[in-house]
C-alpha cells in the first residue's frame, strides 16, 4: 500500500470510528455523568464489581475524552487502548451473553481501535507536528 493511501486510510479511521463514538455513544453518557452530579440517578450498569459511577466515569473517559485525542491524532497510539479497554469489555462483558448481533458494533469499533492502536495516526494528525514524528 503506498503511503498517501495508508496516511488517508488512518485519517478516515480516526475521524470516523472517533467522531462516532463520540457522538452517538460519549456524548450520552457525558450527560448521564452531569446527571449524577445533579442529583439523578443514572442507572449506568457496575462493570468488573468497580461500581455504577466508577464505570460510567471511565467509559466517558474513553468514550469522549479518547475520542477526541483520536480525532485529533493526538497520542493516537496511546489514546487506542482505553477504546480498546471500553469496546472489549462492551463486547464481551457487557454483551457477552447476548446473540453476534448486540455484539457487532462493539467488535467493529474494537478492530479499528486496535489498526489505530498498531498503526498509528499517519501522516494527517497532530502527533505527526507535535512530535515531528515521519
Amino acid at each position: 500500500m503506498n503511503t498517501l493511501a495508508k496516511d488517508l486510510t488512518l485519517l478516515g479511521m480516526r475521524l470516523v470510528f472517533g467522531g462516532l463514538m463520540l457522538l452517538n455513544h460519549g456524548i450520552s453518557k457525558f450527560n448521564r455523568l452531569v446527571d449524577y452530579f445533579n442529583g439523578e440517578d443514572v442507572g449506568f450498569r457496575s462493570v468488573l464489581g468497580l461500581g455504577e459511577i466508577p464505570s460510567l466515569f471511565l467509559a466517558v473517559f474513553s468514550e469522549v475524552g479518547c475520542s477526541i485525542l483520536l480525532v485529533l491524532g493526538v497520542y493516537t497510539k496511546k489514546s487506542s487502548w482505553p477504546l480498546i479497554a471500553t469496546m472489549f469489555i462492551a463486547a464481551f462483558v457487557v454483551h457477552g451473553p447476548d446473540p453476534l448481533k448486540k455484539k457487532e458494533m462493539a467488535l467493529l469499533y474494537l478492530m479499528a481501535y486496535i489498526a489505530t492502536a498498531v498503526f498509528g495516526g499517519g501522516k494527517y494528525s497532530l502527533d505527526r507536528v507535535l512530535f515531528k514524528k515521519r
